[in-house]
């Protein structure tokens, strides 16, 4: 071989050399990159050989689920999953296929468990050939808990409008006039009557509804001056929407009578509403109207006092008395709170 075919022989050794050195050094780069990526990901990152056994694992990995990766590497991946699950996940790896968005429960070290997201992918060699697996898991512990509370939200909303509907119903059913007129302006002022007792409920978000405020609700306009027409006295006591709502429909009606005929109807007439707690527990309610026209007992039982009997003594199974006293009308309900 001449000389100048060996130095160009050898150039080109050399050159081939110093390509190859330098892909090596690009692929180790990239891999030192991939490393460091994976490494400080935010999300745990877990390989594993085919047969399931924990190759490596990333600080969030540690962080997640309480193993140092010394005390995983070279375990079964079944220490964090769950074992039942993995056969058929590995089965599907082994088939070359990636798994997205797979939900599952993870196991702590200290025993409690954790809601993942994980996604999936076959490592392949060279050649293409599976030869392990890899797992990014996403924590979604709070997704799932914001899932769960919307449900309960949810049903109560059911529960809650399916109450309100009931509660609509039974006081339309119970409306009655002599004139259109009539009826429609007593259907009105009773769902007003539950829409004010409502906006209290949103207030306490559902809660309930003080009952200080449910009777300042009702007797507002009668309050416009000084408040000498209704004066209101009691302790702060929550009711639950149900005894709520009923309490509501009940005052109104008296207001209204109170209005119409009774002690609201004269400037000098004035209204006592008050409270307080028996000592068995229950809510015993007194209404006592004095300063109006002269009372008489009535011959018949009127709607209103119909209304609120039905509603008292129905759905809550509680007592009322009806005072027909001459200075005024007294009346007393008493609810098993």
């Amino acid at each position: 071989m001449r000389p100048l075919d060996v130095l160009a022989r050898q150039a080109a050794d050399l050159i081939e050399r110093s390509q190859i050195e330098a892909a090596l050094r690009e692929s180790e780069g990239r891999s030192r990159w991939l490393a460091s990526i994976v490494e400080f990901c935010d999300d745990p990152v877990v390989s594993k050989t085919l047969d399931g056994i924990i190759v490596s694992c990333n600080k969030s990995a540690e962080r997640i689920f309480g193993y140092s990766a010394q005390e995983v590497i070279g375990k079964a991946m079944t220490i964090l999953s769950p074992p039942e699950e993995e056969p058929a996940l590995l089965e599907r790896i082994r088939r070359g296929e990636r798994i997205e968005h797979y939900e599952t429960v993870s196991r702590r070290k200290d025993g409690s468990r954790v809601d993942v997201s994980l996604s999936i992918s076959p490592i392949k060699n060279a050649e293409g050939k599976v030869v392990g697996v890899s797992k990014i898991a996403r924590d979604i512990t709070e997704r799932k808990r914001n899932e769960a509370q919307i449900a309960i939200l949810a049903r109560e909303a059911e529960h809650r409008a399916k109450n309100v509907l009931a509660t609509v119903q039974a006081t339309v059913n119970l409306s009655q006039s002599d004139t259109p007129d009539g009826l429609k302006r007593a259907i009105q002022g009773r769902l007003q009557a539950l829409a004010n007792v409502h906006a209290l409920f949103v207030q306490s978000r559902w809660i309930g509804a003080e009952l200080h405020d449910l009777v300042m609700q009702e007797l507002s306009p009668y309050r416009r001056d000084d408040g000498a027409r209704a004066r209101i006295d009691g302790p702060d006591l929550m009711l639950e929407p149900n005894t709520a709502q009923t309490i509501a429909v009940a005052l109104h009606e008296l207001a209204t009578n109170a209005a119409k005929y009774g002690a609201l109807s004269v400037p000098e007439g004035h209204v006592q509403v008050e409270w307080s707690r028996a000592s068995d527990g229950r809510l015993v309610l007194r209404w006592t109207e004095s300063g109006g026209p002269p009372v008489m007992k009535p011959t018949r039982q009127g709607f209103g006092t119909h209304v609120i009997e039905r509603m008292i003594r129905g759905p809550l199974n509680s007592e009322m008395r009806f005072d027909w006293r001459v200075e005024g009308l007294a009346c007393e309900i008493i609810v098993r709170t």
